[in-house]
């Protein structure tokens, strides 16, 4: 059930759908280093500014949540533009937020597109790569990640102490609308799964997804995965702070040498998946992963290339993961109920990572120093979580042949 492509046309695609990765994935990191900021010029404390972060993951939840009654009863570009525009024009809604509470509306109303719109891009990869490519696909799209890391967060940052915090999603907006131009031109008509969805109610497509067991292990999995990143990430720039490990000026190196390692290696990885296979190549990054997770959090004040190199290996296995995890769960998913699958999966994601940056938040304490303490608690957890995500993996299937379309 695929459309078919010319090289050229296939790689404008997966380079647009890399964009509209890239200002989702840039628009929820973003938040993340601006932290300090935010805090003092609203007054808020530190669990408050980690509900800004959880509420945009949440909301993305629920979106991919409800998404799953209808994305596959719609032609995938034209709900993708739609889907993109109002992206945007959330995001700009950040940057003009007088308030605690008005940033916290727009961060839930980014975070309900933005849900739909990453577990879309994931689905027309699914409905135009053939199985035998999909992995390199995948990971030219997820190079959108190194480069949020590499670009975006450094330049975001560059931005926010040159004009003000609003100035990050201000060029995220922008982004937004060059891409969006972009995606017209570039996305194919794909309409074949509507067909198949047409009649069915509202509940057929999460019945569908739920009712193959094939489905849920999946589902697991993908929790697990995120759960395993997220206990740790999140507060990241909060420990190398807190701990005199990093100035604040340093800390944009963190993310401009985990991105640089991302961005170089992220075709190969997709490659290198396709090569040894996707169960294969996830199962030892899971456990390759969990060396770099427990020095982060165990970090002492060392030298600067110490401090990058560790962080560096960190962002580096996380991507690793996420590479061959994501086509493995695009390939695990039955044909036609990918996009709802899809939908689910970034729904599950989501509320991984929400619950997993708020047990993270409940795990580290404060000295009377105010240096930041059990961190490597994350690291327990997140590691813990990778061994289910392995032990999940195992026991999923993978669809490696699509069905052909009926005759007309």
């Amino acid at each position: 059930m695929h459309t078919e492509l010319t090289p050229r046309r296939e790689l404008a695609l997966l380079l647009t759908l890399a964009g509209i990765q890239f200002t989702h994935v840039l628009d929820f990191m973003i938040m993340m280093p601006l932290g300090p900021q935010l805090t003092a010029l609203f007054a808020i404390s530190d669990a408050q500014f980690g509900l800004l972060v959880s509420a945009y993951t949440f909301a993305a939840g629920l979106s991919g949540l409800l998404a799953a009654f209808f994305v596959d009863r719609f032609e995938r570009k034209r709900l993708l533009l739609v889907l993109y525009v109002l992206f945007g024009l959330t995001t700009l809604a950040c940057a003009l937020a007088p308030t605690y509470g008005m940033l916290m509306l727009a961060r839930i109303a980014a975070g309900v597109f933005g849900g739909i719109l990453s577990a879309l891009t994931q689905t027309i990869i699914g409905d135009v790569i053939p199985f035998e490519r999909r992995g390199r696909a995948t990971g030219l799209v997820m190079m959108s990640f190194s480069l949020a890391t590499v670009v975006g967060v450094p330049g975001g940052l560059f931005l926010a102490n040159w004009g003000g915090w609003h100035s990050s999603f201000i060029a995220i907006a922008v982004a937004c609308t060059v891409v969006g131009v972009l995606a017209v031109w570039s996305l194919p008509r794909l309409d074949k799964h509507v067909a198949n969805a047409r009649g069915q109610n509202m509940t057929f497509a999460i019945r569908g997804v739920w009712a193959d067991n094939n489905h849920r292990l999946a589902l697991a999995m993908s929790f697990a995965m995120m759960f395993a990143a997220f206990t740790v990430i999140p507060y990241i720039t909060i420990y190398m702070q807190a701990n005199h490990i990093l100035l604040p000026t340093e800390i944009p190196f963190i993310y401009l040498a985990g991105g640089i390692v991302t961005l170089l290696s992220a075709r190969w990885i997709g490659t290198l998946t396709d090569r040894i296979g996707k169960r294969k190549m996830f199962q030892c990054m899971l456990l390759f992963s969990m060396v770099p997770m427990t020095l982060t959090t165990l970090m002492q004040p060392y030298a600067l290339p110490v401090v990058l190199l560790v962080s560096a290996s960190l962002f580096f296995f996380m991507n690793a993961r996420m590479i061959p995890g994501m086509a493995f769960l695009t390939s695990a998913a039955q044909p036609q109920f990918r996009g709802a699958f899809m939908s689910l999966n970034g729904a599950v994601q989501s509320l991984s990572i929400g619950i997993a940056t708020w047990i993270g938040g409940v795990l580290i304490q404060r000295n009377p120093q105010g240096q930041v303490t059990h961190y490597w608690m994350c690291a327990v957890a997140g590691i813990a979580a990778s061994v289910v995500a392995y032990w999940l993996a195992q026991r999923v299937k993978m669809h490696t042949v699509e069905p052909q379309a009926p005759a007309a």
